[in-house]
């Protein structure tokens, strides 16, 4: 009682961060980056701040980032914080509740603040995600930046420029007012845009003309680890210059004047798949170019990313929009963020090429597969599944089948798939969710003002397009708990989910890539080729032999592991209706595990039924 009754002491005397208002911030902030501390992973930071002398002021750094959908800024990576004026230095006090805002005593007469601080950023993996390496920076301009309390993002006027390693090339969606030497300027800014526009920049680099989407054009910047990843065929090329073609096709829209597509080649800088109102944030294996044939997998992420030009950018659930960074979000509709941009996304990857059909159709498969055994819906509805980016901080999980996370990604990617094959089959053909698309996210073309929705506005722009009881079918995929996943979209679209004993192109893919062995859908977990178990199934054969994740299988039927020998077992106990034996390493512990599965080994795939064209091949086949 005693700590609650000084909690509420401290939150009534604690200074208040002032409430924004959307009036313009008097003069522009200057914001200078040197990043060229590359060995010590240090981003130095210059900012100055126009202020009205007198009074107390509020600076922020943000917290609530837009596309991380929760409370992800790391206040705790910034260093060094000092605050100037007129060359004497002024204390700051961290806001006691709000530990993202510092408060200052401004001095009569002081028309501005210098503040200077560092960024940092990761050194190694367990760290945090690497941003900086000897050959390539991502550098997101929102952890680099304070401002000031009281205004919209929008309202605030920012003048950035960064310094770079001496021969590194930089992109960003930002325009550049000039270049000195390795030190780029670029033209005055909002903080809405600037914390909207990251920067990649390295050694190796190229930047691919796309083509453009109306009349803005649009860019491929491809840095790389290796000068040799960069080499890109007029036939990959082209591929890429079909997202554009047939986004534009869809959408019939744009709400940028120019894109950049931000994309890493890399295994040293961390991975990341970020979204942005005119660029994305994308890193892909070395590979990706050189190997074209067998990496392809992911290869849906830059047609992902750029449908949320439109679905999430411009278009965006009322309670995700905030007028700062400093305001919580809301994630009620990540179902259509994220889920319908998840369906476009592949659809998109199979109409342009960077996926074949073949391979388009296996990834739904895993998916359909995945969240039709998925035990966690019996308690958890997809609609909760919203709250999983501020309720779990997308950190690892160790029952993630029951804990169910984050399943308005994929499982929203089938409800749209369901919506999609409904609309076609209700119309005869005559329409389909892309009028929908063309409907939704189409207005106002060529605006940036982002436009919020609601259920209620999705209903309605679903009815407009295919009159049906949308409300109900909605709230029952959301709201619903099973039995399975929503699978109606391909049963209409003309396949039918089914399992092998042999693993699709796809599937043996994933295994090669995670250097790990799927049997999800068998044994019920994920074994990797040194014989660690993870990503362990509820209630699925070996958790029903009480394994773990973690858990470490030595020996299979009396014989030391190895990833072909389970196989072998497993379909040896199919016909023998014998156990599998296992000797399992726990920690320092050792015992054996007789696991009682019978159903040899299962592989999900997509098959046809019948001959003819199917709804699905039509919604893959390019416009």
């Amino acid at each position: 009682m005693l700590l609650r009754i000084l909690a509420c002491v401290l939150m009534l005397s604690a200074p208040q961060v002032f409430a924004s208002e959307d009036v313009p911030y008097p003069g522009t902030i200057k914001l200078d980056v040197d990043a060229t501390d590359i060995a010590r992973h240090i981003f130095d930071v210059r900012q100055t701040i126009p202020v009205d002398g007198g009074r107390e002021v509020v600076l922020l750094y943000p917290q609530w980032l837009p596309g991380n959908h929760a409370d992800y800024g790391r206040v705790q990576d910034i260093g060094g914080l000092k605050i100037f004026a007129s060359g004497e230095r002024l204390e700051w006090r961290r806001d006691p509740i709000n530990v993202f805002a510092f408060h200052v005593d401004v001095p009569e007469g002081v028309a501005e603040l210098d503040v200077e601080f560092q960024f940092l950023s990761a050194v190694a993996a367990d760290k945090g995600r690497v941003v900086m390496t000897p050959e390539m920076m991502n550098l997101q301009w929102v952890r680099v930046v304070l401002y000031p309390a009281g205004h919209f993002a929008r309202q605030i006027k920012i003048d950035a420029s960064v310094t770079l390693p001496d021969g590194w090339q930089a992109a960003t969606a930002l325009r550049v007012a000039s270049t000195a030497a390795n030190v780029i300027n670029y033209k005055t800014t909002t903080l809405e845009t600037l914390a909207d526009s990251p920067l990649f920049a390295g050694k190796h680099f190229t930047r691919v003309d796309l083509g453009r989407a109306g009349d803005a054009p649009v860019y491929l910047n491809v840095f790389a680890d290796e000068a040799d990843s960069l080499e890109i065929t007029d036939e990959q090329i082209d591929i890429h210059k079909a997202i554009v073609q047939q986004a534009d096709k869809l959408f019939q829209s744009h709400h940028f004047d120019h894109y950049e597509f931000l994309f890493g080649l890399t295994d040293r800088l961390g991975g990341i798949g970020l979204e942005h109102h005119q660029s994305s944030e994308n890193t892909m294996s070395p590979d990706y170019f050189t190997d074209w044939e067998t990496s392809f997998l992911g290869r849906d992420l830059l047609a992902h990313e750029y449908v949320h030009s439109w679905n999430g950018k411009f278009r965006r659930p009322a309670d995700l929009w905030t007028p700062d960074y400093e305001t919580p979000m809301g994630g009620s509709l990540l179902w259509v963020y994220e889920g319908l941009t998840q369906y476009y996304g592949y659809v998109l990857a199979a109409r342009s090429g960077l996926l074949t059909n073949e391979q388009t159709l296996d990834a739904l498969a895993r998916t359909a597969a995945f969240y039709e055994q998925q035990p966690g819906r019996e308690w958890k509805s997809l609609q909760d599944t919203t709250t999983d980016p501020i309720s779990n901080q997308r950190g690892s999980l160790s029952w993630s089948s029951w804990s169910r996370s984050e399943g308005y990604y994929s499982e929203g990617q089938l409800i749209w798939l369901d919506a999609d094959t409904l609309i076609r089959q209700m119309s005869r053909g005559k329409r389909s969710l892309d009028d929908f698309a063309a409907a939704f996210f189409g207005i106002n073309n060529g605006s940036f003002e982002p436009v919020t929705y609601t259920f209620d506005d999705i209903v309605k722009a679903l009815n407009d397009v295919q009159p049906y009881e949308w409300h109900d079918f909605l709230r029952s995929r959301l709201d619903g708990h099973g039995p399975g996943a929503p699978l109606d979209g391909i049963a209409r679209s003309g396949y039918e989910l089914t399992f092998t004993d042999e693993p699709s192109e796809y599937f043996g893919a994933r295994e090669t890539y995670y250097e790990s062995n799927d049997l999800t859908h068998s044994l019920g977990a994920w074994v990797n080729n040194e014989g660690t178990i993870s990503s362990v199934v509820w209630k699925g054969a070996l958790f029903d032999a009480g394994l773990v994740s973690g858990d470490v299988v030595v020996a299979v039927n009396g014989t030391a592991y190895t990833a072909d020998r389970l196989k072998k077992a497993i379909t040896a106990a199919a016909d023998a209706k014998q156990p599998i034996n296992l000797l399992i390493k726990d920690g320092e512990q050792y015992r054996t595990a007789a696991i009682d599965y019978y159903g040899g080994l299962r592989y999900p795939q997509l098959e046809k039924k019948g001959k003819k064209a199917t709804i699905l091949d039509a919604i893959y086949e390019p416009r």
